[in-house]
């Protein structure tokens, strides 16, 4: 049975009994022609080099964006299944439900067992300042992680989702212009082609021309829109750069606070320790017993009491007025123990408060001891001829 065109469309029927030139000229699919790219098989666009630069930073802006709020993510939660958790709440367009941060969980457990052990036993009563240390901590945390999602976390995920796909759709608009503009460019060179052979078909250069003509505009009309969404990346860099800078110092606040609380039960735990050792901590104000003696920890097996260093005492002279029982201290009234003094090296620079402190400097040496009386949190320092009240805490205290 013969073939039977008659059920195609004109515009078909035309091409299929023209010769092979006209087969070329039908539309040719993006996919085949990018495919024909990749091969070698056919001429590409090529763009200018700025345009290559502009398309290369672009990627490494999205690759690294996303590097960066990922690793973000897992620093200010650990847990991948709370984080899977926000993710979906956040995709769901509902709000996240308060989670208890680990710092305030340790503070209620150890709440919890102070109570059960007594809060007024010496462990009862650690266990209860220690565990408020833990709750301005975790406190702490809590703000710090609102604070870094809002200032730093927001505005990267905003590009992401947002600029970044702007900017992946232009791009694949402007491939789809390019892939048109090289079929028109290959219908061209096939036209002219045959017509150096036979001169019969002068209206398919015309028709060929027209089309590149069109497609060219097209195409430069999208290069110059995805040109201008491209050179944006410098302003994206400009407000990452100032999320980031919110987001140091947030950190920076967020570590400076915890230190402070730090510091703060560091002194506390340091004012109960005559409480709990007693006689073998610094500035015990009952000891009356001779520097010899207070240098030596009680007859306490060593597997339940930790040996503590201790600072050699100046011994209570009678008739000789204790000055810093009466809260003045004369630096050159004091004189070191008999039974010897001990190095420390300085953690911290200090400024002196007043006339009887002893400024300090990170890293220095310096001989210290302490008096009757005195505040277990401060010591006697002398360094050279220079003399006077120095912190505890700022302190490392040498064997």
């Amino acid at each position: 049975m013969p073939w039977n065109a008659a059920g195609l469309s004109p515009s078909w029927r035309v091409a299929l009994t023209k010769p092979a030139l006209h087969y070329s000229s039908l539309p040719q699919l993006p996919c085949t022609k990018f495919t024909e790219e990749k091969l070698g098989q056919a001429e590409k666009t090529e763009l200018d080099a700025h345009f290559e630069n502009l398309l290369a930073r672009a990627d490494s802006t999205k690759n690294w964006t996303e590097k960066i709020l990922r690793q973000t993510e897992v620093l200010l939660q650990p847990n991948p299944s709370a984080r899977v958790e926000e993710f979906l709440y956040e995709k769901l367009d509902r709000k996240v439900p308060s989670r208890v941060t680990n710092g305030e969980l340790l503070a209620q457990y150890m709440t919890e067992a102070a109570n059960d052990f007594g809060p007024g036993t010496p462990y009862g009563k650690t266990l209860i300042k220690v565990g408020e240390t833990q709750r301005r901590l975790g406190a702490a945390e809590r703000e710090f992680i609102h604070s870094a999602s809002i200032n730093f976390l927001t505005p990267l995920r905003n590009f992401l989702e947002g600029d970044w796909r702007t900017i992946s759709k232009e791009r694949r608009i402007l491939q789809n212009r390019r892939l048109d503009l090289d079929a028109c460019k290959a219908r061209l060179k096939k036209a002219k082609a045959a017509e150096a052979k036979a001169a019969l078909w002068n209206d398919e250069v015309e028709k060929a021309e027209h089309e590149l003509r069109l497609t060219q505009t097209e195409f430069d009309r999208q290069a110059e829109v995805t040109r201008l969404l491209l050179e944006g990346i410098s302003s994206t860099h400009v407000n990452h750069l100032r999320c980031l800078h919110e987001f140091v110092e947030s950190q920076t606040n967020y570590y400076a606070q915890c230190y402070q609380y730090m510091l703060d039960l560091q002194k506390q735990l340091g004012s109960s320790k005559g409480e709990i050792f007693s006689g073998t901590f610094i500035g015990n104000p009952d000891s009356t017993s001779s520097p010899a003696a207070a240098t030596s920890p009680p007859a306490v097996s060593a597997a339940t009491v930790p040996t503590v260093p201790t600072i050699p005492v100046v011994p209570t002279v009678v008739g000789v007025p204790n000055t810093l029982a009466e809260g003045v201290l004369n630096p050159n009234e004091v004189k070191p123990p008999a039974s010897g003094t001990r190095k420390a090296r300085v953690l911290y620079d200090y400024e002196a408060a007043d006339s009887t402190e002893l400024a300090l400097l990170a890293d220095e040496m310096i001989t210290v001891y302490s008096l009757p009386g005195m505040d277990p949190d401060w010591l006697i320092g002398e360094r050279g001829n220079q003399k006077g009240k120095v912190p505890v805490t700022y302190l490392e205290l040498l064997s």
